[in-house]
């Protein structure tokens, strides 16, 4: 079979520069979102709010409050599991904000042709 003309690979330039225009306009859009997501502050609570911990988007533990009736030296190990729960839970809170930023960002890819 003759092959007919046109571009190698069936791809068109003008339809390459659109898609490399798409995947900029992507980038600066998952630029700017990261950069909102930093600026954000996810909070969770343990023991009944005795314990409070408070994360950045960046997963930075911000603040970590306790209650002073939590603070019992008799029994540290369950002060040192609540922290690590409202701790734990706050970074869930927020890598599942990073991961619905991602999504919305990527939730386009799907038509292009990787």
């Amino acid at each position: 079979m003759a092959k007919r003309g046109g571009f190698p690979g069936g791809a068109m330039p003008g339809s390459m520069n659109n898609l490399m225009k798409q995947a900029q306009r992507m980038q600066r859009q998952m630029e700017e979102g990261q950069k909102e997501l930093e600026t954000k502050e996810f909070s969770a609570t343990a023991g009944g709010g005795a314990v409070e911990a408070v994360v950045s988007g960046k997963k930075e533990i911000l603040r970590l409050t306790l209650s002073q009736e939590v603070v019992d030296p008799e029994d540290v190990e369950m002060l040192q599991d609540l922290i690590m729960a409202a701790v734990n839970e706050a970074l869930r809170k927020a890598e599942e904000a990073s991961s619905e930023l991602m999504g919305r960002m990527t939730g386009g890819l799907g038509g292009l042709p990787f």
